[in-house]
């Protein structure tokens, strides 16, 4: 491979990576006498490639000792909400039937979550999966949030 190949195949892996989500606020919901306390927290990101489309993820995250660390398999329990923040600056036409676009580490070994965008073009609608995943044993637990693509009339 010469190195305007690798320098290509840099670039595309950056290019689509998935958006990495900014942490609104968190809410105990269990007391741990040693270490943080369990938690849900609200996570907010913006679709990317398409413009005009935010989601929110409500996920548990894991305390006590060994979540302060880092150590912790957080469980897969989540929720989705997606909506659009302004005009939809994408062709839905020139759009992957299904990309992903979030995904976060649950786990120190090879468990995260991800939200992939499908797109429903019969309905002319954006449909956002998030699912939890792990090499051997992933979960059912599941969340989804629809974007009808429509004009904008701001606000």
């Amino acid at each position: 491979m010469n190195i305007k190949s690798l320098l290509v195949s840099i670039v595309l892996a950056l290019v689509a990576t998935p958006a990495f989500a900014d942490d609104i606020d968190c809410v105990s919901t269990t007391f741990r006498v040693m270490g943080t306390n369990d938690k849900v927290c609200v996570s907010g990101f913006d679709d990317e490639e398409v413009g005009g489309v935010t989601c929110y993820i409500a996920q548990a995250r894991t305390g006590g000792v060994s979540g302060m660390v880092g150590l912790a398999e957080d469980p897969s329990r989540f929720s989705l909400s997606c909506i659009q923040t302004g005009p939809i600056t994408a062709d839905l036409a020139k759009l992957r039937d299904r990309e992903k676009v979030y995904s976060e580490k649950t786990s120190v070994f090879f468990k995260h979550t991800k939200v992939y965008r499908i797109v429903d073009q019969k309905r002319k609608t954006l449909v956002y999966l998030a699912i939890s995943d792990k090499i051997v044993d992933g979960s059912p637990f599941n969340a989804v949030a629809s974007v009808p693509v429509t004009p904008w009339g701001g606000r």
